[in-house]
């Protein structure tokens, strides 16, 4: 008996999340806890963008198990929601039609291209004679 799933990711800087969706009845999971308890507060609206941007009759047949680790909490939740975004596109094209799953892509990437494409910028490493990659320390000629 096999159920239908998809296993996806979404990235940003170092940090990585990995979302199972299957055939269950809408619920959406982040390592273990219910979506509504993902912590810092300010950036809880930012994990719901996939689904208030689809609208939530597309999750009602899709359970989504998300689990993330690395990075910093920013970087967990821009994760999370590429995950999750991905996962339901996913999903659609392989259990549903294309055309649909064609259409959730297009609404996706005309709100926010970030959901579904990750970001390429990473931290350039620091350099000796400066504060960082690019600060130098200042000369003086007197």
């Amino acid at each position: 008996m096999a159920t239908n799933a998809v296993q996806t990711f979404g990235k940003k800087k170092t940090a990585t999340a990995v979302a199972h969706a299957k055939e269950g009845k809408g619920l959406i999971r982040i390592n273990g806890s219910p979506i509504n308890l993902v912590r810092p507060e300010i950036l809880r609206y930012k994990v719901y963008e996939p689904v208030l941007v689809l609208g939530e009759d597309k999750f009602e047949a899709i359970d989504i198990r998300v689990r993330v680790k690395g990075g910093g909490h920013t970087s967990q939740v821009y994760a999370i929601r590429q995950a999750i975004a991905k996962a339901v596109v996913a999903y659609y094209s392989k259990y549903f039609d294309a055309f649909s799953a064609l259409e959730l892509k297009k609404t996706l990437v005309a709100y926010d291209r970030t959901l579904l494409i990750a970001d390429p910028r990473r931290m350039e490493p620091k350099k000796f004679g400066g504060q960082g990659a690019r600060a130098r320390r200042q000369k003086s000629y007197r």
